[in-house]
């Protein structure tokens, strides 16, 4: 088997055997090393052997490419034989148009906080509609239970949740049940203990700087061989897992300079390699900067990602639904029916405007034209958005159920890819709060310092003695779902309500139709109604606490300025929370108090 480490910083680097093999002579490389800064050798190896790479005569590190850190963070690394693995079931991919996500958190959608145990409620996903898992980060980090973002292997997978294996088992439970998955990976930076890449190249550069520190080195002296790095790791997830795609975590801080740009280099990357293995593979950004170019085809000087996440859609309709304006929720809370609006028709809300929470202009105008608008993710919440509240509380803490109905019809019935987080789709009661397992305490009393930090510079309700401990495992135990909820109400409502609107994007075109010419908007801001017209159907929720809504459906053309003068004769009520209606004679629809109704018309 062949071994190799990049390690530009050293004089010379020697395989060491670890565990099972302690007592057997290190390898050293050949008298001729390869590329400057690379040391490879050949040893006879199996599945399961434990090696380290040692550096100029200093303590064995682990491999930066390892696949298997049994021992954790900054021990060892085993030898994973990819093509041992026996998978059950051929699969031909899912693409991203007309997808449905779910993104769920291994350490918390079970008790048990495993792959297996997680692969054993597939089915519940299957039922439901959704066609892609979207699977928080899986690479080791300190400890047990944390969220995943504060990583320290790239390529290998975190062994409380099953290791490799266990990766490769869920994902052919997922592809048994014909759901595609995709994994949450973070190139832009990698978590504070255990962190071995300092030792070996130049990993990390000062020309940049993020909120984690000294920035990846994309663009620096040594650069070539971090982004193949990167590179490499994010093909070996997408062919060696068999995994459908990969949510690029925070791409803004990946700083590049160079040319062509990382993502537009990471992109073509994966197109070939889903052309050589013949199946859809996809790329989406999580992204704060609005900037069209993030999923701009290449030819067109774009980075060539498939799709984004979409927080302007998602801060809308929070406002909407939940009247905060507290924070980067300013800008939207002054009408949040028309932000919203303008979300469902253009895509962005900052597109170029100025941003009062940012006190400058931001983004850029996306044309939808141009741009299908299945490239944007929609969603009401999203572990970012619940988890970084003070509280933890989801919207099910402070919203109706009703108005959680209308949440969920405004995602899953958008222009939009719809995304929904673990146990939102039958209202959780659960929270999901920040939790982490760091070993070193003077750590572990850091991450408690900022996040007290974080939560006093917003207006959260509720006294700091309420705010949770990341590092107390209470604190991990209350995020857990609790699968007993769906089988009561109003849980068991809401969950048929996701599967009923699911079902509905499955079996009607002109939900999953990604022409803007297709997609009209009405509101009333002060009464607190909005009709999302796509194609024939007709779309609407009224967000009124105590007000029937009085809304003009048949008025609203697809250029949104007028239709036939046919009344309601003709319009067919597909769905309703709390029921099915259709509008009068008049053309009118009479929605009461926090309710929802998709109609479908000539």
């Amino acid at each position: 088997m062949r071994f190799g480490v990049w390690a530009q910083k050293v004089g010379w680097g020697v395989c060491r055997w670890v565990g099972g093999r302690a007592g057997e002579a290190d390898v050293p490389p050949p008298p001729a090393p390869p590329p400057p800064g690379w040391w490879r050798t050949e040893a006879p190896a199996q599945d399961g052997d434990r090696y380290g790479f040692r550096l100029d005569g200093g303590p064995p590190l682990p491999d930066p490419r390892a696949a298997r850190l049994p021992e954790g963070p900054g021990g060892p690394g085993a030898v994973v034989e990819h093509e041992r693995f026996g998978w059950r079931h051929p699969w031909s991919g899912r693409p991203l148009p007309g997808a449905a996500l779910y993104e769920l958190h291994i350490g918390t959608y079970t008790p048990e906080g495993t792959f297996d145990a997680a692969a054993a409620r597939l089915r519940h996903l299957a039922d439901l509609g959704i066609t892609h898992i979207s699977l928080m980060p899986v690479c080791p980090f300190p400890g047990t239970h944390g969220w995943g973002y504060d990583g320290v292997a790239p390529w290998a997978v975190h062994e409380p949740y099953g290791g490799p294996d266990g990766l490769k088992r869920f994902v052919d439970a997922a592809h048994g049940h014909g759901l595609g998955v995709v994994l949450d990976v973070v190139h832009n930076h990698l978590g504070p203990s255990g962190n071995p890449l300092p030792a070996f190249g130049p990993y990390f550069t000062d020309t940049h700087h993020t909120p984690w520190g000294a920035a990846v080195n994309l663009d620096a002296p040594g650069s070539d061989e971090v982004r193949g790095y990167l590179l490499g790791c994010a093909l070996s997830w997408l062919r060696d897992y068999r995994l459908d795609g990969l949510r690029l975590d925070a791409v803004h801080a990946l700083h590049d300079d160079g040319s062509p740009h990382f993502l537009a280099e990471l992109s073509a990357a994966v197109d070939a390699l889903a052309e050589q293995l013949r199946r859809p593979l996809f790329l989406v950004a999580e992204s704060d900067l609005n900037d069209p170019r993030t999923t701009a085809p290449r030819t067109d000087g774009g980075h060539g990602l498939h799709a984004q996440w979409n927080d302007d859609f998602h801060h809308a309709l929070h406002t909407a639904l939940t009247g905060e304006s507290q924070g980067y929720y300013a800008d939207f809370a002054r009408a949040p029916l028309a932000a919203l609006a303008k979300t469902l028709t253009g895509g962005f809300f900052h597109d170029g405007a100025y941003s009062g929470f940012r006190g400058r202009a931001h983004g850029a105008p996306l044309d939808l034209r141009r741009t299908p608008a299945y490239r944007l993710l929609a969603y009401a919440q999203t572990h970012d958005q619940i988890g970084n509240r003070a509280l933890g509380d989801r919207l099910a803490a402070g919203l109706s159920p009703g108005l959680l109905a209308c949440a969920a019809t405004l995602v899953l019935c958008s222009p939009f890819t719809p995304m929904l987080f673990m146990g939102e789709e039958w209202g959780a009661t659960t929270p999901w709060q920040y939790f982490t397992d760091h070993t070193d305490p003077e750590l572990a009393e850091a991450v408690r310092a900022g996040r007290r930090r974080e939560f006093a510079a917003h207006e959260w309700a509720g006294h700091a003695d309420d705010w949770p401990d990341p590092q107390d495992p209470a604190t991990r135990d209350r995020c857990v779902l609790d699968w007993s909820e769906p089988a009561v109400e109003p849980h068991t409502a809401l969950l048929a309500w996701h599967r009923t609107l699911l079902t509905l994007r499955q079996e009607l075109p002109p939900l999953t139709d990604p022409d803007p010419r297709h997609t009209a908007v009405r509101y009333d801001e002060e009464a607190r109604w909005l009709l999302l017209r796509r194609g024939p159907l007709r779309v609407a929720v009224n967000l009124a606490r105590d007000t029937t809504a009085a809304i003009p459906v048949t008025s609203d053309g697809p250029d949104g300025d007028g239709g036939g003068p046919g009344g309601g004769a003709g319009l067919r009520a597909l769905a309703g929370w709390p029921e099915a209606r259709v509008p009068g004679a008049d053309g009118v629809l009479r929605l009461p108090p926090e309710a929802a109704v998709v109609v479908l018309g000539p």
